[in-house]
């Protein structure tokens, strides 16, 4: 079978692609609209593997220049009236539409085995038209603002209005995949682990389609490629006695450590024998939260990391591998041990870093800038569990991801909030049992609707920064206020999921004033006097805004972007850079094992190089 599977995508823009003498083994091609658009869970049909080459599979990356036409007409339907799909473009192969996929971040795949040729000199046209407008029920929530005085504005002028604080790119943003499967294939695998004692326990369950008659071998392999333990059939559990278990990064002297999982599917055919092979990296590792601790493989964790964006300048949200590995390798250098995918699903290959890496996830969906009334009705909230589903089917089995957000910044003081998120996190705690469920919220810790149903309340707070400016002397006051309040009320481990300040390189004020770096510096040492304080009782992390500066909205209040980061967006640091990085080792070395942190410290902590 044939498979395409694109991108993320966005914006009233048609883009197409050929691809020429295609040699696929005799099976069936997928279109994999990879990284935009994917979709899960434990309890749902269908799998979202990622898509790799293997004996039984062959993968072609559509990458490179893309011919995009926009469309600029005022109903922005041109491209589908005049059927441009059609002339040499939803998702067309061959000018016949095999699918169709609402929201961004997230993957998406079609069967094209019917719609192309085989053949050295045969080619196939791909064409996806994408759009990125947003409505008070899409994931982000947008509006579009018509205006209509002429004498100010052309006639059908409009703008599109959001309530949230990144640039809204449009386009491919990741890469369209075609790849191949026999056609009876492993669809999808579900792996639980677990821990009893010193033994490893791995619980899977894998899906086929394309017959009811198949036998399953599942091997699990260490690194050195010995295997460890065996089975048979559908679901079943392995056990790994002494075995590795995935640590995060300077928390152990060996983190991140990866088993493989060797699937072997073999069916017998009216035309044949048919095998399908598929490898799945495991990590074995628990996490429980309590009152007020995080817990990884039994042991506290605190989180000490940051936010980032999918963000840069040239490439925009386009993804590049180079770029990755930059941002890893400043992640490690800052002794970093995790990232929140603020504010929507990243690149799948940012979770595989994060798996070999150690660095831990809290995984958002895109629920971010959800602020008006018409995003709570029941048409928004099916959109979100929808988009639920399709991130706990693509992130399930990465043993970095320790816990699901579903929203940022919500306003969950609103009456129908409750019900939402009442809602939404059962429906993922439906979905995944194994890991605890967030959102991030800012709003008052009395008039909050959907904290009780969270299980560790993530606070946002900007003390000294949007109010009580340049007045750092009350940060302390108002902090410890803020964790009292919450603790006292919920009885939940708290994590301050942002704090910051917007901060211009090379600008420099003593005493500090407001956007040097002296005052981005002396208002994160204020807070880091609180957390240190209150992570000796009930408050299990710290995330800072923003890892890198990144693009915005234009505004008065946006000089060129969101300044708040502690490295610029070309990833060069500023001062506040080192003030967290001799933090972060501190931190590690009072919260793990001595020895693992100082000797990672001593090596460079480049472990992408």
């Amino acid at each position: 079978m044939r498979r395409a599977r694109p991108g993320t995508a966005a914006c009233g823009t048609a883009a197409e692609r050929r691809a020429g003498g295609m040699h696929w083994l005799p099976a069936g091609l997928w279109l994999a609209l990879g990284p935009l658009l994917w979709g899960c869970g434990l309890a749902l049909q269908g799998g979202m593997l990622y898509p790799r080459e293997s004996p039984s599979r062959e993968r072609k990356e559509l990458d490179g220049l893309w011919s995009f036409r926009a469309d600029f007409s005022d109903n922005r339907r041109q491209g589908f009236e005049q059927q441009w799909y059609r002339a040499p473009l939803r998702e067309w192969v061959n000018g016949v539409h095999v699918a169709e996929h609402e929201g961004g971040h997230l993957p998406f795949e079609a069967d094209i085995s019917k719609m192309v040729q085989t053949g050295p000199l045969s080619s196939c046209r791909i064409t996806i038209a994408i759009n990125n407008t947003l409505t008070p029920h899409t994931l982000p929530p947008g509006t579009i603002l018509y205006k209509t005085d002429t004498s100010k504005y052309p006639k059908g002028y409009f703008v599109q209005n959001t309530n949230f604080d990144f640039f809204n790119y449009a386009g491919l943003h990741r890469s369209v995949l075609l790849y191949t499967t026999p056609t009876t294939y492993i669809d999808d695998i579900t792996v639980t682990p677990g821990v009893d004692q010193d033994t490893g326990l791995v619980n899977y369950q894998i899906f086929i389609q394309g017959s009811e008659h198949f036998q399953l071998e599942v091997r699990l392999l260490d690194k050195e490629g010995k295997v460890v333990a065996q089975g048979t059939g559908g679901q079943g559990q392995l056990q790994v006695p002494s075995a590795y278990l995935w640590w995060p990064y300077l928390m152990h002297e060996h983190p991140a450590y990866l088993y493989s999982l060797e699937v072997r599917l073999t069916a017998q055919m009216a035309a044949g024998p048919v095998s399908d092979f598929y490898t799945l990296p495991v990590g074995i590792r628990t996490v429980a939260v309590t009152e007020s601790q995080f817990l990884i493989n039994g042991k506290p964790f605190y989180f000490h990391g940051v936010n980032k964006h999918e963000d840069a300048d040239i490439r925009g949200k386009g993804f590049d591998w180079p770029l990755l590995v930059k941002d890893f390798n400043l992640l490690l250098w800052l002794g970093a041990n995790a990232l929140r995918t603020s504010h929507y699903p990243y690149a799948e290959e940012v979770m595989q870093l994060c798996d070999h890496s150690g660095i831990v996830v809290i995984d958002e969906s895109p629920g971010v800038g959800i602020v008006l009334t018409q995003s709570y009705s029941n048409v928004s909230l099916q959109h979100h569990l929808e988009v639920m589903e399709e991130l706990v089917r693509r992130d399930k089995n990465h043993p970095a991801v320790v816990m699901w957000s579903v929203a940022n910044e919500p306003t969950s003081f609103l009456k129908p909030a409750g019900y939402y998120f009442k809602t939404l996190i059962a429906h993922t705690k439906a979905l995944d049992p194994s890991r605890p469920v967030t959102f991030v919220t800012n709003s008052n810790f009395e008039a909050d609707l959907g904290a009780p149903y969270v299980d560790v309340i993530c606070v946002n707070s900007y003390y000294s920064w949007y109010h009580d400016y340049g007045h750092m002397e009350v940060i302390q006051l108002q902090l410890v206020t803020q964790f009292e309040n919450w603790y006292r009320t919920y009885q939940k481990p708290i994590i301050q999921s942002e704090y910051g300040a917007e901060t211009i390189a090379g600008f420099h004020q003593d005493p500090p004033l407001m956007f040097s770096e002296e005052y981005q510096k002396g208002l994160l040492e204020q807070y880091h006097v609180v957390l240190d304080q209150k992570r000796k009782e009930y408050v299990v992390g710290e995330l800072i805004w923003n890892f890198a500066d990144f693009m915005t909205d234009q505004s008065p209040q946006r000089a060129i972007g969101n300044k708040k980061g502690i490295f610029t967006r070309q990833r060069q640091p500023k001062g506040a850079a080192f003030l967290l990085r001799e933090r972060y080792w501190k931190l590690a070395n009072e919260t793990s094992d001595h020895w693992s942190a100082r000797k990672a410290q001593c090596l460079g902590n480049s472990l992408l190089t």
